[in-house]
């Protein structure tokens, strides 16, 4: 397995879901494809070496499955960022807007390392709307937002616009919702 591994052949691409006009990225293609789950997890550590981070944030839910492992590998502590309700104790919660309605995230505050570097780690960037909250959660309790990074990041849905100057590295992005028409390939 190298630098040449073909990502885009293991992401499966399900058009109309979960709405008409809409292309989704499916990652759990990836999760039933060793090799590509290897792959995504040593490149997610490959960016993630840039910025020198003092924990990694996975933001709810298929963020966890690529931040565990990375973590791990990273020798890091991992901060769950869940939906709202769902961790037991003192919390602190951010809301959002989605392009479908509102949304709430939390953590726990005693989670938090205070003046540190957390890196945010999710499956997919589009808009930017959960991980920029997520950024905005992670600054409110005092830790610093070193970057976002993920699997597929999907630049067109215009996410930097969300993030601001919070850099945002992914393994492969898409200039479009027709892949087989873009080949932007990996990233770094």
């Amino acid at each position: 397995m190298g630098l040449d591994f073909k990502l885009d052949q293991a992401i499966r691409k399900v058009p109309d879901f979960p709405k008409p006009g809409i292309l989704y990225f499916d990652i759990t293609s990836i999760l039933t494809n060793p090799e590509a789950f290897r792959f995504c997890v040593k490149e997610l550590e490959r960016l993630c070496l840039e910025y020198q981070a003092d924990a990694i944030a996975a933001v709810e839910s298929r963020g966890f499955i690529f931040a565990a492992p990375l973590a791990l590998e990273l020798s890091l502590p991992l901060i769950l960022i869940r939906k709202k309700g769902k961790l037991p104790g003192k919390t602190v919660s951010q809301a959002y807007s989605l392009e479908y309605g509102k949304a709430e995230i939390e953590i726990h505050e005693a989670d938090i390392p205070r003046g540190k570097r957390i890196i945010v780690i999710d499956d997919l960037i589009a808009t930017g709307g959960t991980v920029g909250a997520a950024c905005r959660l992670l600054s409110l309790c005092g830790a610093i937002p070193a970057a976002v990074i993920g699997v597929i990041g999907l630049p067109f849905l215009n996410y930097k616009q969300a993030l601001g100057s919070i850099p945002v590295k992914t393994i492969i992005e898409y200039a479009s919702e027709e892949p087989e028409l873009d080949k932007s390939g990996q990233t770094g």
